[in-house]
Parts: structure tokens; sequence; C-alpha cells
């Protein structure tokens, strides 16, 4: 079956070769079109002066003026050739005005059929700009892509030289173009009838070209008797290929297949369509872009019966009668097998039968449309006369925005001015009278208005009553006393209003209509858009007249791992609730991506969801995490974990078990390749049951690997020897024999062991064959398949040579990539990585001790980012870096620094085309290599071996020297920081202490008890210092992406209670609180807007009296929330929710702030009752600084403050925390020499109630001593009362010891 299927796509894919060949021609097309044009040919937007008029402009003619240029005062130039005739254009060159300074450096391309609707010229779906001249004379020429068939080409000059002006000579190359035409109109259509009564085929080859003047229509349709069909039809705009091969009807088999393809196709140009069928493979291809499916059911071949109808579906025996909407605009080159059917029913083939109207000559669209460019300062001014005291507008339009004005007319002149405003209101359209006194009405009509599909609307003024009509719908009518006061004359502002308001009535309550808009009417009369462009002075500003701009953003899909798109007129975005994915693009995962993460926190043994790779293609799945003395084991099992008696059996009819494991064969492949040990336990006692002891050595008993190999070593030895664990230990019951069942004796003998080779794990299948002897039997049971580590976490290569480096294959970053790795460093500067194409780059480097930069280049010029360190990054010590570039962003973070954004214009390349190895350590030029060390790269969720490769490189060496390795364990995000003959753990980032970071700090509050602390911002000067203007239009100024990382642990019985509160300068806030039903409930308001935005992770109250962990973490419009390690819930906030940079932290109770909703101002005065713990918002750690260091200026405390102990439960700031107690986590601790008299201070703490109170005591003389050497003076009480006096909120000075980087003993370190 499947050897036919290969078959069948090759000779798919032949057919296609041989179909492009024969359709593309293989014939000369580089003529000069331009040269033999006459001047009437010419025409332009303005022109300088006569000697430069527009017919001069041809390539290397030096008559007039040596070119053409246009007025300086004209802000949208443009020049225009008529080629005679349809002809393909396939490149296209330019050159300066001779003898001047004058030339276009930059310009775009408009196409048209008709000189009236115009289409950019796109590539890679984005309207593409060419680069043009750098002087005079010099030819820049362009060979286009993709070859556009058009009569008319528009040249839009962009950019001017910087010594003149815009100047131009040019040429256009191509040749003719053979087209056979015929136009529908609505209710007609070609008869393609067959010599037989019915055809059957195997293949199927159908090629045209379509201009559609509506969203609907049929295409081609065929069916036959039997059921078989096969239909293409527009649906919405969108081209949608039904096909169905099986001899029954699809209703009731739900064989058929539908593909739908493209979208936005009703909009007047030229689209390109393929069919290619061989058997059940299809090639669906649609302007250039191809889905290949299979179609579904039993048979191979086609059978239409009579006839295929072109343009519609006739109903039999009514010629002029259809089934379905038929096709209206014109087909092109229509090719069924070979057969040009155009052409035949121009030469009037008997096998070709018209219905209707049909003719062979396309005719135009009378409808010009026009495109409102920004929501903030495109309108157009209209004059508009009362007639019998009444005004009707009539018009239609399309976009994707939800908000926007359509037009504002102003009724009255008085001083209470009455104005009536249409304007597209959550994607419904809201009627609105404003003004006057006491005047107000509204009403709305429509729904889903913002999808993208042309909308008619019709508003009439009469009397004293407004009516509006959408979608030809019934319409509404409101009713307004005084709305006619003797005004003949007024004015209409379609789209928004002049941004000087100056001598005009014009409301705008909103933001402006973005969209495209076409077929005006005022008063019955059509609206001349061509005229109003023409006309000097003409009122309207940033519209893009005959053309309409509308692009499916959303088409193809670039949300990634199944986020849902959406779009506004000009971006689109991703709503990632639900998938386990986060960022722009939903890229990152967010989970862990496996249990060894959760080695560093204490956790207790529970089933976690972790994401083995990252951002690759493996979807999130939950697995059993099992917390043993230094290890955390990874645990699956399968659906044979108990012992299975075995009896009965034979070699020739074995018993067989298949395991199914509970999470996929590609996670066990992904989570056994990326651990550091794994195993299985065989435990297999036996009586009369032999294994391997055969007198022609065929074994009796086999199992197979993960990949299906059959193996025959059994659990506890080496692979590929058919013995057991006795043999190795040497205590077989009978040494003549390498397994103890081998005896063959009949007493229970065991030969249970543990298969521990991982490439053969884990077992999939075990077969048992010789227990069907008198008294044989046999008893099984596989254990789970169990791992413990990261084997490429650690995984390192040293650099010596700069000339150096490691080769890997090809990034695979078309559309996004991340890019993780540690570094540690002497020297100056060095590449990190490389990677080339033929234009593209990519490189991440070290540019400076201070500064990493990630540079990448699209072939529009290189886009670089640059994190700038207030500290040395050479310093020898590990520093964690992060870059992530995807079609939306490209961010990137060095350590704890704030990472820095860059936003991509929405009319640039998106795709990264990558050809060269990817270099790591160096560069191709084998200059500006790295030296030092490199650990832990990982690109897309996949880490690279650089340890195995590096054995093979010279210059560099597997590993890296240091005493920061796997056996060093800094929990809860400290940082392990190198020292001279050890290591240590820097806690400074962190809401834990102690030598491993272990220690909670945890804190009793009651309803008086509230702790302020102002929020510094330590890099401001950096963050906000002037960006680098970007060559490739990314965004200019580098932004820093809102964001909150709040996480904490607390206990109490008592609500509502309000646990914490962050506000920003403009007195937005962030609250989390517990309602009166114990739920969580956290909230966002932003001031501008009066909203908020409430989020309920849960409905169980968490006022239990038992210990709960909590992380909220927001990105932008992400927002994800989970409590303790049963809950994860994504959100998605509405757009401009997000809340700014936060000046201040509030725990527990709130006094004297400007908040409405009564639940919170309820929960505030309350406070907060219970015990809080381990509280850390972004990188600040209010509860730490209040119980450490509460004479801070940062810190202010109210009311009764203690340090408690109940954070001993919490657990760490990971993405699926969970929580254990600390002294059991105490068994974890792994360092070096000088760390040891710390692990036994740990250990003396479980020995009982005296060594705690000794601890307890030391702990608080250490306190003392600390403050008496800082403060010199007597230290504060164990409970901490209220301070007199408030924090100055002014920001405090940049100062040292902010430094995200370095410890309090002046090391640097960087995060495990």
């Amino acid at each position: 079956m499947r050897f036919h299927n290969g078959i069948g796509i090759l000779l798919l894919t032949t057919l296609s070769s041989l179909t492009s060949v024969l359709l593309a021609g293989n014939y000369y097309c580089e003529e000069p079109l331009v040269t033999t044009l006459p001047p009437a040919s010419f025409q332009n937007s303005s022109k300088f002066s006569d000697r430069r008029s527009p017919h001069y402009a041809k390539l290397n003619r030096r008559e007039g003026g040596g070119g053409w240029s246009p007025n300086g005062e004209d802000q949208q130039p443009w020049l225009q050739l008529d080629l005679r005739d349809r002809l393909k254009v396939t490149s296209i060159a330019t050159q300066g005005r001779w003898g001047s300074s004058d030339w276009v450096t930059r310009y775009q391309l408009l196409y048209s059929d008709s000189g009236r609707t115009w289409r950019p010229y796109r590539q890679e779906d984005v309207i593409w700009t060419f680069t043009g001249n750098s002087d005079t004379d010099t030819v820049v020429q362009h060979k286009l892509p993709h070859s556009i068939r058009t009569r008319y080409m528009r040249l839009l000059p962009l950019e001017g030289s910087p010594k003149g002006g815009m100047g131009l000579r040019l040429e256009a190359y191509g040749c003719t173009y053979k087209s056979d035409v015929a136009d529908f109109d609505g209710r007609s259509a070609l008869l393609y009838r067959f010599n037989q009564k019915s055809t059957s085929t195997v293949k199927d080859v159908i090629s045209l070209r379509f201009r559609s003047h509506q969203a609907e229509g049929v295409l081609v349709h065929g069916e036959g008797q039997r059921g078989d069909f096969l239909t293409l039809e527009l649906q919405r705009g969108r081209l949608v290929l039904h096909l169905n091969l099986d001899d029954a009807k699809p209703q009731s088999t739900g064989h058929s297949s539908s593909v739908m393809l493209g979208s936005l196709m009703d909009d007047h140009h030229w689209h390109s369509v393929q069919i290619e069928r061989f058997n059940k493979h299809v090639n669906f291809t649609v302007d250039g872009h191809t889905q290949h499916f299979r179609s579904p059911g039993q048979e191979d071949t086609l059978e239409i019966d009579y006839e295929l109808s072109f343009g519609g579906i006739p109903l039999p025996g009514k010629p002029g009668t259809f089934l379905h909407e038929n096709f209206h605009g014109c087909i092109e080159n229509l090719n069924y097998n070979g057969v040009s059917v155009i052409d035949m029913a121009k030469r009037r083939k008997p096998q070709i039968y018209t219905v209707g109207n049909v003719t062979f000559s396309c005719s135009e669209s009378s409808s010009v449309a026009v495109t409102f460019l920004s929501s903030k300062a495109s309108f157009l001014m209209l004059p508009a006369d009362y007639i019998m005291e009444s005004l009707s507008v009539r018009l239609q339009f399309r976009t994707w925005n939800q908000e926007g004005l359509l037009f504002s007319i102003p009724l009255s002149r008085d001083l209470d001015t009455i104005n009536l405003l249409l304007q597209l209101s959550q994607a419904r359209l809201l009627l609105l009278l404003s003004g006057g006194p006491q005047n107000s009405a509204q009403v709305f009509s429509g729904q889903n208005l913002s999808d993208g599909q042309w909308h008619s609307i019709a508003v009439e003024i009469k009397g004293q009553k407004v009516s509006l009509t959408v979608n030809n719908q019934n319409p509404v009518t409101m009713e307004f006393s005084g709305l006619i006061q003797n005004i003949q004359r007024t004015a209409i502002f379609i789209g928004g209003c002049p941004l000087d308001q100056s001598g005009f009535n014009c409301e705008n309550p909103n933001k402006g209509y973005q969209g495209c808009l076409r077929l005006l009417f005022i008063n019955s009369h059509p609206v001349n858009f061509l005229q109003i462009q023409q006309e000097s002075l003409s009122n309207f500003s940033q519209i893009s007249f005959d053309v309409c701009n509308i692009q499916d953003r959303c088409l193809p899909n670039l949300c990634e791992h199944d986020g849902q798109c959406f779009q506004s007129w000009d971006q689109f975005y991703c709503d990632c609730s639900g998938t386990g994915y986060t960022g722009a693009t939903c890229h990152n995962s967010i989970y862990e991506r496996s249990c060894e993460a959760f080695r560093k926190t204490g956790s207790q043994s529970s089933v976690f969801t972790i994401n083995l790779d990252g951002s690759g293609p493996l979807e999130h799945t939950q697995v059993n995490c099992t917390v043993a003395e230094d290890k955390v084991w990874t645990v699956v099992g399968h659906d044979h974990m108990r012992p299975i008696d075995i009896q009965g059996s034979t070699p020739r009819s074995p018993f067989v078990l298949i395991f199914n494991y509970t999470i996929s064969p590609y996670h066990l492949r992904s989570l056994v390749t990326s651990s550091e040990h794994c195993q299985q336990e065989v435990r297999y006692r036996c009586r009369k049951s032999r294994l391997f002891d055969t007198w022609d050595g065929t074994p009796l008993s086999w199992w197979l690997d993960r990949d299906g190999v059959k193996r025959t070593y059994w659990g506890g030895f080496l692979p590929g020897v058919q013995q057991c664990s006795c043999s190795l230990d040497g205590n077989c019951r009978d040494m003549n024999y390498f397994c103890n069942c081998d005896a063959d004796q009949d007493t229970w003998a065991n030969d249970t062991g543990v298969l521990s080779y991982k490439d053969h794990l884990p077992l999939s299948e075990i077969a048992i064959g010789d227990t069907n002897r008198t008294n044989s039997q046999a008893e099984l049971q596989i254990g789970p398949l169990r791992c413990y580590g990261d084997r490429f976490f650690w995984n390192s290569a040293s650099f010596y040579q700069e000339s150096s480096y490691l080769h890997f294959p090809t990034l695979q970053a078309e559309l996004s990539v991340d890019i993780s790795l540690f570094f540690k460093t002497s020297a100056l500067s060095g590449v990190f990585l490389e990677n080339l194409g033929v234009r593209d780059f990519i490189r991440l480097e070290l540019s400076s001790p201070y500064t990493v930069n990630f540079t990448f280049d699209l072939g529009n010029g290189p886009v670089t980012l640059n994190v700038h360190s207030p500290v040395s990054l050479n310093d020898r010590q590990w520093h964690y870096i992060r870059a992530e570039r995807n079609v939306k962003e490209a961010s990137l973070q060095v350590d704890s620094l704030p990472p820095k954004l860059n936003e991509a214009p929405p009319e640039r390349p998106y795709r990264l085309q990558l050809s060269s190895q990817l270099f790591v350590g160096g560069t191709a030029s084998r200059q500006r290599g790295f030296l030092g060390c490199l650990r832990s790269l990982t690109i897309n969720g996949v880490t690279l071996d650089l340890y195995e490769r590096a054995k093979t490189t010279p210059g560099v060496n597997s590993g890296c020297l240091g005493h920061c390795t796997s056996d060093s364990v800094c929990h809860n995000g400290g940082r392990c920081v190198e020292e001279r003959s050890s290591y240590t753990c820097d806690c400074t980032q962190t809401a834990f202490d102690g030598p491993h970071c272990r220690t909670a700090l945890a804190a009793s509050f009651d309803s008086g008890s509230s702790v302020l602390y102002t929020l510094q911002e330590p890099f401001s000067g950096i963050m906000n210092e002037e960006a680098r203007k970007s060559p490739a239009g990314f965004h200019d100024v580098e932004v820093t992406t809102s964001q909150e990382k709040v996480s904490f642990g607390f206990l109490t019985l008592h609500v509502p209670a309000l646990i914490l509160t962050a506000h920003t300068v403009d007195q937005d806030y962030m609250a989390v609180m517990l309602t009166t039903n114990g739920s969580l409930q956290i909230q966002y308001f932003l001031n501008k807007e009066k909203q908020t935005e409430t989020f309920s992770p849960v409905s169980s109250s968490l006022a239990d009296g038992r210990f709960h962990w909590v992380k909220i973490n927001r990105k932008g419009r992400e927002l994800l929330v989970q409590i303790d390690n049963t809950i994860t819930q994504q959100y998605s906030l509405s757009p401009g929710s997000g809340l700014g940079p936060a000046r201040s932290v509030i725990l527990g109770r709130i006094q004297g702030i400007d908040i409405t909703d009564k639940e919170l101002v309820q929960a505030g005065l309350r406070g907060f009752i219970g015990c809080l713990s381990s509280l850390q918002f972004n990188l600040a750690t209010p509860l730490k600084a209040a119980l450490q260091n509460s004479q801070s200026p940062l810190v202010t405390v109210i009311g009764r403050l203690e340090a408690s102990s109940c954070g001993t439960v919490s657990s760490s700031n990971t993405l699926s925390d969970t929580h254990i107690r600390s002294d059991d986590s105490a068994k974890t601790d792994r360092g070096k020499d000088p760390l040891k008299k710390a692990d036994q201070n740990d250990l003396a703490v479980i020995g009982g109630v005296v060594a705690a109170v000794v601890f307890i005591t030391l702990c608080a003389l250490a306190f003392i001593i600390r403050f008496l050497y800082r403060h010199r003076r007597t230290p504060a009480p164990p409970v901490i009362t209220g301070k007199i006096h408030r924090p100055s909120m002014e920001h405090p000075p940049y100062r040292a010891a902010l430094d995200l980087h370095k410890p309090n003993h002046d090391s640097k370190e960087y995060y495990i």
C-alpha cells in the first residue's frame, strides 16, 4: 500500500513539474516594452516642467530635461505607463534623470488591466519596495520573482536623491501574452460535453485564471450519477475545492474532501488556479501556494456524467436556471486535461454549449475603491445639499477594524451643534445623533462587520427621522426633534476629521476609519473619486485612490502551536489561550522542560505538566516527578504495570505483551535522549521455564526496544549477550548457566534485573516462550520507565583559538527562532554563533565587555538589538543570553537585565532565508571567534551537543573548567558564583535565603499590617537612551515589554483579603485578592479607559488554612496564572489592558487610594490576615526587604509584621510549582568544601527541638551583629512595627548596589 502511495505521489510530482514547464514556456521573454511607446502612453501625477514630462522617462534617453521629475510639492507622485495591450512583464529597470542630481532611491509598483483598479506588487505577501538608484546613469534592473500580466503600470517613487530630488528614466521587459478570456455575468455558463455518456479519469489537470466581482460563485463543477463530483467555487472570497471519488453519496459516507485556499479573491484582480490529481493524490495551487491532500475513500477514479460546467451549475432540463450562485467575472486560459475550453467556445465547437450571455472580452468594473490609510489622519470632506429637507448617503466598505468613524455630518450651525455620526463600534454599526440641548439618540445595526467582506450601508435623513439599512436588511429608524434648522448646505466628513479643526465642525468621538470604501452616493449622485484626486482644492488626507489595500494577515496563519489568529487593518495578533504557549506568535512554552527543573525547588513528588522540547513541535504532557534523595526521577507508566502469570506458551506461540505508555512515542524518545540516565526494571520469576538455554542458541524469550528491534539480553546485563544479571554478579543458582531460570529447576527462581541502555528504552513488546511443560510457570512484571538528569544543561565546550568553531546544520529559522545559551569568558569580544544566507543572516555576539548584540537581516537591511550591562560580562563568570526573532518582534535578554524588544513593521519581509552551516563559537571568515566556554546552547527547543562535536574539532575542547557544575545546587533561581576553590549561591534576586537559597522568608500579617515597597528602575538610563534607527524599518524606539512576574505563598482563614496591589504613576493598578467566597481574583484597572478586567482562575476557596502557592505571569496581553501544581489558566487581556511600569507595591491593607470596585475596597480596608511567604514582584522582593532591611528608604511598614515559619512548606518560583518542607529538601544539597559545614548545620536542624532553638538563637545573633555593623545601634526587635515616616516617592539615584549581576561579595553569577 505504501509502495502504491509513493508511486502516486511521484507521478503527481512529475505531472506537476511537466505542467509547470508547459505553462511557463521555455521561450525568451525579455523584450523592451517601453522604448516604442508613444507619448500618449505616459501619464503622471505632476511634472516639474514641460521639459521633464513623463514621455521623456525612457531608459538611456537624453531628450528634453533628461527624464521625468514630479512637482516638488507633490506628496504622492507617480508615473504611469500604458503598454497598449495586456503583456507579460518579467523585469523593470530604472535610471536617474540625465545631467542632474535627481534620482529615485526607493519605489513601489502598481499594475492594472483597466487603469482604474490598481494592485500593488507583492513579494512574501507584503507590498514590495524596490531598491532604486544611487547616481544618475547606472541602470538598476530587478527581475520580478513572479511575473505579472498587465496593461497598465504605475511606479510610485518613495524617496529621492539626497543631493537633489526625484528624477526617473525606466524600462520594462517582457513579451506578448496569449489570452483566451470569457466574461460571465452571473447568469451564464459554459458546458463542456463529453463524447461518451460519461468519462472516468485516473488523472486530471485543470488550470485557469479568474477575476471576480463577487465573493460567491461556482467556477467549475462536474458530477456523476454514482456520487462522484468535483466543484471549485468561491465562498466569502475564498476558493474551495470539493472532491468526492467514492461511488456513493457523500451525505451518507462522509468521504468527500473540501480544501480551502486564498482570501479576499473578490478584489477585481487576476488569480491563478491549478488542480492536479493522480488517483487520490491532489495538488491544489492558488496564486503559487500549493496544498497537497489525499482524497479519502476506496476509489481512484473520478467518474463524471455528460458534461463539465464552468461558471455555474445549471439545473438539468432548465437552461438558465442554476442550483448555486453563479460566478460573476472573467475566466482566462481555461484548460481541462489539455483542452482549451474558451478557445473551443470562441470557435463554436460542438462540444461547448453556452448558457446565457458569455462574451469573450473582459468587462471592467465601474466601481473604484479608495483606501483610508490611517485611523488618525485620514479623512475626505465632501459638500452636500439638503433636497426637500432630506439627505441620503450610500456606500460600501470593507475593513478588519472593529472601531472607526465612517462619516460625520453637521446638521446645524447654532452654538449647540448637532452631528450625525455613523461609526463602527465592536464590529457593529452605531448611528448616533449627538449635541443640541438635551438631545441624544443612537441605534445599532449589523453584526461582525469587521470580517474583511464588503458591506453596504444606506443612511437617509427625512424630516425628523433617520434610518439606517445594512446589507439590504430591514432598516432601523430613530426620531430626533429639531433636526433640520433651515440648512441648505453642509459638509460630510468621510472616514475621520481633519487634524486642524479650524473652520470645520466635525465630531469624531473615537478613532477614524481605516479600510476600503467604494460606491459612495450622496443624494443618489455618485462621488467621482478620480475627479477628487485630480482637483488641487480637494480636501482630503492620507487616502490611496484607485486601490483597495486590504490584506488578510491571518492567511497563512503565522500563529504557532494552534494559536488563533485575529487581525486589525495593519497587524495580526495571536490568541494563545489554552495552547500551553505564550508570546507574540505562541512560540514559547509556559511549562518547564523536565522534572529536573524542579530539582532545585525542593518540590515534593507529584504529577507535573512539562514540555520536553520547549518551543518545538511536541505538545506538553503530564508525567510523574518523583523526588528521591538528590535526584528527581521522571516516571512514565504503561498499561501493564501489575504482575502477570504466564502459562502455556511455546517458542512458536509465545505469550506476547505489548506496552502502551502514558505519553506518546515521540515524547518517550525526547525524554530518553535528553536524560542523563534511564532504566526500566524487569521483574521475572520462573519455575521450569527457561529464557535462553537451547541447543542452537535460539532464545526462548525476547523483547523489542522502542524502535521495534528484537533484543535477547535480560535485565541487568549488557546489550547483545544472552545473559542475566546473576551472570554479571557471579551468583547464578547453577554456574553452568547464565540465568537462574535456565537451570530449569522445579522451584521458583528469580531473574529480575534493570535495563539501563538508553538507546533501547523503553520496552515496546516482550515475548515469553517456554511455559507449556508440566509445572512450567512464569510471573512477569515490567516497571515504568524511570529517567533522571538533564544531560544537555551542562553540555559544554571550551574555545581556545579565535579561528576555531563548531559547525552544525543550517538553522530552521524561516519564521521564528529562539536561542538560549550560557557563556563565560575573559575576552573583550567574540561571536557566539552565526548563520548566513544569500542576503540574509543571523548573528549573536559579545561586541564589547559590556554589550551583547543580536543582529539579523531579512534581505532588507540589518536589524540590531543590543543590551548594555552596567558591569562587565567578561569576568569569567557564567552569564545567560536568550534571543528570539519571529514575524512580529525580536527580543534579547542578558541575565536578569530588562529585555530589549523590536517590533516588526507590518509591511516588511518576514522570512529569514539561511543556507550556510551554523557556526558556533566563530564565523565563516574565521575572524572574531569566541574565546571561552559555551554551554546549554538550545535553539527552538533542541539542545546542540557541543560536548561531542568538540571532540573532533581542533581548537575546541569538550567541557569547561570550573566549580559551577551539575553538582552545584542553587535553589529558587539562586545564582551559582565561581570562587577560587569552590562556589557560592547568591540569593540577592530571589525571595529566599540560606546557603542554597532554600530558606523561605515569611511573615504574619494582621488586619492593620501593610508593607509599602517603592520599586526602582536601576537601568532606566540605559532603557531610555536614544535608540539607533534601524535600516529595515523596525520601530526606531526600543521597547521594554510591559510585564509582571509575581509569585508568593500564603496561608489564611479570613476573607475577603487583599494580598497585593501594584500601582503605576498613571494611577493604574493591579490587585490580587481573595473574594468573600475565598476564590482568588486578579484585577487590572486602567485609569484612562476607566475599565477593570477581572480574572478568577478558581471558584473553590483558598482560605482553607492550608498553604497555597500562586504565580502570575503577564507579558503584553498574555496572562498566565498558576495555583499550586494543579491549576494553570491562560487569559488574553483586551488590547491596551496591560499595566504600565509599576511604581510601588503594597502588601496587605491599603488606605487613601482611589479604587471604585466595592469588593476590592472592602478587602483593602480589611487587609490580609494570615501568613505571606516568599513574595517576588519582577526582580523586587518586598517581603524580604521588610524582614531583613526594614530601615531601607524603599520600605514602609505599618502595623504589626512578624517573621513566620509558614514559608517552610513553600515551593519556588517555577511555572509548575508545588511545595514541600525545606527541611526535607536539605538532603539534596551538594556543594564544595566551603559549603559542607552549612550542610551539617542543615542536618542538625532535624535533630530535635533543642537543635532548632539553637539554630533560631544563632540566626537572631547574626541578625543583631549585622545591624550593629551596618547601623551602629541596637537592632530592631523581631516584631516590626510601623515607621512614622514614609519613603520619598522620588526616583532613587543610580547606585552600584543595584547591580543585577553582582552579589554582595562583588562576584558575578548567573541563573541556574
